[in-house]
């Protein structure tokens, strides 16, 4: 399915993407002229399979050019010839196109410009704006100073044109050996910005690439290559994530330098993380490498790939990127909402039939002679809720709810889940008990007269009577018949990661170190610490062996199914086969994971999501009886009054998720309707679903919604750091004090001098001698450590950004 629109009017644009800053910067750009159409480009390196990091990003690329009618450009960054595959290119293409992107015939490769982007440096040698380095990678490094010191000219800087352009091509002839020579912009020693500080541009790198073989020994960095493409395709706006901020300072020299006009413009957004998840392709590489996971396809990973084969579908990932919001600040997104996503999916997706995973067969000693039951697929809920009255058989056709039905056989012998039999049960245990009672789904009530045990105790048999349709039971449960069931596998997949940061609370998605491109990471080829690899969660598969239904062999084989109080499973399309069913685990029925968090909490506190979905993940009605429908209480859908206030909220700027907690409480949405309308929008409402919504519903909250504006546009415009501003909106809240007028008089947006944050950053190194020296060893991962001791030191003050720069060049200096 291609999620791609007809180009639409000015006047009626179809908001793909919900209003934010770059929507308004595109907007302003067509009224004035100054582009004819809008072209994006989503740019992926294919050292990887493509990865729930890639989402976002790519989805803001592509719906964004989708809602000015412009163009969308799959663009592959395939400059490292050591990494780069044909598998990794086959399988991008393959899932982004399945996630419903849709690029036409624009698939490029940076390679396909080598030639053009080797003239380009000829040019800038020529012009006296490039030069041939011949000193080592750690002369450099030193030579470039430190955020204190500004650099110190190579020897070789002066070279002249000419000898320039003789080492160049000698380069690219392969006369030289890797590391022997880079060429350098030639832009400001002295700059602040470290990345002006004579950035390489090409390395020589003896390697066959996949698509060139050996014609090139000479490969451009990524800050070269990157904005030429841009450039070359007619690309106006140019997105990438907050890590290449600094970066857009080469992008705009390059585009000076080799004078394009009309030329492409570098925006950054924050980048949006998920708990519990690790998107850095070079530690999902040793992964795979180490056989922690089955490889890039197994369902526990992020990759796109394994979540196709977990039986996530496209729609749900489509759903979960539109509710992420788009801002200037990097965000970590609760995992809720990716999993409420794929469960809202998959409830009426998925018709609903029984599986046992941990038989026991119980005797029905009444029950002479088989029966065939006539059970419905879906539950009166769905029946209720569906739109055309309609709801679908398991191979997609559109019945009456009469006519959406299963023959399920009923014979003297059926199994049952170990765990609805207790010889002993506890306070409260609603399933079956010696003499008591339960309702098999769909057939009646059974009662326990005699069980039979192993010599260990196991219960190993149960005799039982049916006692019909009318006798009285505090619970229900499934089954399958013991002779018409079918054998199968079960996989029951968790989440791989046990912590919500397991990278640490200060690294970025994309690297060990905070502030460094995964770009950079992989050209300097900086060793991965398998520190992450401690959070590994124990057991996350598991694997059961019990039935299934006979049901389901008559379905097409990608059919999604609720396996009634199991989850959503499919068969995996891998390794099952029709004599050997093999179900994998999509996902759980309601959130499992909140009492564990909590205990991990202790250990390491979870991150504030900035886009959450209020309450526990939403529970299935109608399944398991009365004590499941307890633990899983329906969550009613939205009203048509509270629909129309979500479209009005997200039109306002809002997130879907943000929008959806307010519209359906009533405390909430009288409160957010005293906020101003604006650019602030969207985080106000964040803040108010996700920071002050208790002591909102409870009164306790002083401030007022409209206060909250000018603190929202003081985080916008950096003026203050995202701790500044959630200490201030705290204390607002309990004072009733507008948030910015507590910071201007405390003095909180002040920042730090760099005087101070050297300061700073001196006391925590000197405290922290053996964790430098191990950094220095090539412990990179400690770097989110000192930033989080640094900003802990200057009490939030200091810009992370700012002190991520200024700690590499202390630590590597």
């Amino acid at each position: 399915m291609t999620d791609t629109p007809s180009t639409p009017d000015a006047a009626d644009r179809k908001p793909l993407v919900t209003p934010n800053f770059i929507t308004e910067i595109i907007e302003k750009h067509l009224e004035e002229g100054k582009y004819p159409t809008v072209v994006t480009r989503f740019p992926p390196d294919p050292s990887g399979y493509a990865h729930l990091g890639h989402i976002f990003a790519s989805f803001l690329d592509y719906r964004t050019a989708a809602q000015y009618g412009g163009k969308f450009n799959l663009r592959m960054d395939d400059t490292n010839p050591e990494l780069v595959k044909q598998e990794y290119v086959d399988s991008m293409v393959d899932d982004l196109k399945w996630m419903g992107l849709d690029w036409e015939d624009r698939l490029y490769y940076a390679s396909d410009y080598f030639g053009r982007y080797y003239e380009y440096a000829e040019q800038l040698v020529r012009q006296g704006d490039a030069y041939v380095d011949s000193v080592s990678a750690a002369e450099m490094s030193r030579l470039r100073g430190n955020a204190h010191t500004p650099g110190t000219p190579s020897p070789y800087r002066e070279r002249s044109v000419e000898e320039n352009l003789d080492l160049l091509r000698r380069m690219k002839a392969g006369e030289f050996e890797n590391g022997a020579h880079v060429l350098r912009a030639k832009i400001d020693l002295s700059s602040p910005n470290m990345k002006l500080r004579d950035p390489v541009l090409y390395r020589i790198v003896k390697h066959p690439h996949f698509r060139q073989g050996d014609a090139w020994c000479i490969y451009p960095a990524y800050d070269f290559e990157h904005p030429l493409q841009d450039a070359i395709e007619g690309v106006t706006h140019s997105m990438c994530s907050l890590e290449f901020v600094d970066n857009r300072a080469i992008y705009d020299w390059l585009m000076e330098k080799l004078a394009f006009d009309p030329r492409p413009h570098q925006y950054e957004f924050g980048r949006r993380g998920l708990e519990y998840t690790i998107t850095s392709k070079r530690k999902l590489r040793r992964l795979v490498q180490e056989g922690k996971v089955s490889g890039w396809d197994d369902p526990r990973m992020p990759t796109i790939r394994a979540q196709r084969r977990l039986g996530v579908t496209p729609e749900a990932i489509r759903h979960f990127a539109s509710q992420i919001g788009v801002s200037r600040t990097n965000r970590t997104v609760d995992i809720a909402m990716y999993e409420n996503a794929v469960r809202d999916d998959l409830n009426h997706r998925a018709p609903r039939v029984m599986a046992v995973l941990d038989p026991i067969k119980v005797t029905l000693t009444n029950l002479n002679a088989g029966q065939t039951l006539s059970l419905p697929y879906w539950p009166f809920d769905v029946v209720r809720d569906s739109p055309d009255g309609l709801v679908a058989l398991p191979g997609g056709e559109r019945v009456a709810p009469e006519q959406a039905v299963r023959d399920v056989p009923l014979t003297r012998e059926i199994y049952i889940e170990r765990d609805d039999f207790n010889p002993e049960p506890p306070k409260g245990y609603k399933r079956l008990t010696p003499g008591g009672t339960v309702r098999l789904r769909g057939a009646g009530v059974i009662r326990a007269d005699d069980f039979q045990t192993d010599d260990a105790g196991q219960v190993t048999h149960i005799h039982a009577s049916l006692l019909g349709e009318d006798a009285k039971a505090g619970g229900v449960i499934h089954w399958v018949s013991a002779e018409k069931a079918l054998p199968a596998e079960f996989r029951l997949y968790d989440r791989l990661f046990r912590v919500p940061h397991p990278e640490g609370e200060n690294a970025t998605d994309d690297d060990d170190s905070a502030g460094i491109s995964e770009h950079d990471a992989e050209q300097a080829q900086t060793p991965v610490d398998a520190g992450y690899m401690r959070y590994l969660t124990p057991d996350s598969l598991q694997v059961r062996r019990g039935f299934v239904e006979p049901s389901v062999l008559s379905d097409p084989s990608d059919t999604r199914y609720q396996f009634e109080r199991q989850g959503y499973f499919w068969r995996d399309p891998v390794d099952s086969k029709e004599d050997a069913l093999v179900f994998g685990r999509i996902i759980t029925l309601k959130d499992t994971w909140a009492k564990d968090q909590k205990a991990e909490g202790a250990k390491q506190p979870a991150k504030k999501a900035s886009s959450n979905v209020a309450g526990d993940a939403k529970g299935i009605s109608g399944e398991g009886g009365a004590e499941a429908q307890k633990a899983q209480p329906k969550q009613p859908s939205l009203s048509p009054e509270q629909e129309a206030e979500v479209a009005r909220l997200t039109a306002l700027g809002a997130a879907e998720a943000d929008a959806r907690t307010l519209a359906k409480d009533d405390a909430l949405l009288a409160f957010v309707k005293g906020a101003v309308q604006d650019a602030s929008f969207a985080q106000v409402a964040s803040w108010i679903v996700n920071d002050l919504a208790v002591g909102v519903r409870a009164g306790d909250v002083k401030v007022k919604a409209a206060d909250l504006a000018p603190l929202a546009h003081m985080l916008a415009e950096d003026k203050i750091t995202t701790r500044v501003a959630r200490d201030a909106l705290a204390r607002a809240a309990a004072s009733g004090d507008a948030p910015a007028a507590i910071i201007e008089r405390e003095g909180l947006n002040a920042g730090l001098s760099d005087e101070d944050l050297q300061k700073a950053i001196e006391a925590v190194l000197n405290v922290n001698l053996d964790k430098v020296e191990a950094y220095r060893g090539g412990k990179t991962a400690l770097m989110g450590f000192f930033t989080g001791q640094v900003m802990r030191s200057t009490g939030g003050k200091a810009q992370p950004q700012k002190v991520a720069e200024a700690l590499k060049a202390a630590l590597e200096g």
